[in-house]
């Protein structure tokens, strides 16, 4: 055992190809798309730059539903809410808080169908559903 080993690997490290691009040399999607379009950073369509009046109503309507949704988010806060979880599971807390990017809910005495936690953070993307009464 003296130290002329090599060093030593203990994990393997993982290596994530992205298929090959529709020209067949590059790596990833074509930006012709729907797939790409759709998960691209850009959210609002700009295929008619010509027509700033269609981009305008789609902004606002844009900020519109923010608006309401971070309304509703506001009188959440100190509620019963009911949530419809990935796989159809139904929990009920208190909601508390969420995270600036509305990633996480914060909510206590969670009631799930294997009891009671006092505080837990919800993942946005495991809720399918939520209700409460105003």
């Amino acid at each position: 055992m003296g130290g002329s080993q090599g060093p030593r690997h203990l994990c393997p490290a993982l290596v994530i190809r992205l298929p090959r691009g529709p020209d067949g040399t590059s790596r990833g999607f074509d930006p012709n798309s729907p797939r790409y379009q759709a998960l691209s950073p850009v959210s609002i369509s700009t295929a008619g730059c010509g027509n700033e009046a269609s981009l305008e109503r789609e902004q606002q309507g844009r900020v519109a539903l923010r608006e309401r949704y971070l309304r509703s988010l506001f009188a959440m806060v100190g509620r019963t809410i009911h949530f419809t979880m990935y796989e159809r599971v139904n929990v009920s807390a208190f909601f508390d808080a969420s995270d600036i990017d509305i990633l996480n809910f914060q909510v206590s005495d969670l009631q799930t169908p294997l009891g009671v936690h006092r505080e837990a953070l919800l993942r946005c993307s495991d809720i399918i559903s939520y209700t409460f009464e105003l």
